[in-house]
């Protein structure tokens, strides 16, 4: 296996992702494997998939890249979010050329949204016990 081109990481709520571009070992066939598996078998649905690897799509690099990305933390959605936000910083470590098409596309925007943390005499961070009058 050659060595990487280039790492970078991608986080999105829990999940962090390490992603790994190295060239194409066949040309014309880009491989993407998340934590030693096929990306179409790690996720379960279609369009988590279409949505992590999204930045290779839309730059026209599928199938010059092979993806190798190790995933830990958080939910699928969260996990895949998190795949696509490194590779996108990968492709732009290798091209700096693609900042343009990738800002366009809002794939270099780390979504900073989180899960709001419960308070002490609440259900959860909001949700308040129901009121009783007597």
């Amino acid at each position: 296996m050659p060595a990487p081109l280039c790492q970078s990481t991608g986080r999105r709520k829990q999940a962090v992702a390490r992603v790994r571009l190295r060239p194409s070992e066949t040309p014309g066939d880009g491989t993407v494997l998340v934590n030693q598996r096929p990306l179409e078998e790690y996720f379960a649905s279609a369009t988590q998939s279409m949505h992590a690897i999204e930045a290779l799509r839309v730059t026209s690099t599928l199938d010059r890249y092979d993806v190798d990305a190790t995933i830990d933390g958080g939910g699928s959605s969260g996990q895949a979010g998190a795949l696509r936000l490194g590779i996108a910083r990968a492709l732009l470590e290798l091209d700096p050329e693609l900042r343009g098409e990738l800002k366009k596309h809002g794939f270099l925007t780390r979504d900073a949204r989180e899960k709001e943390s419960k308070k002490y005499g609440l259900k959860k961070a909001r949700k308040a016990p129901q009121y009783s009058k007597r």
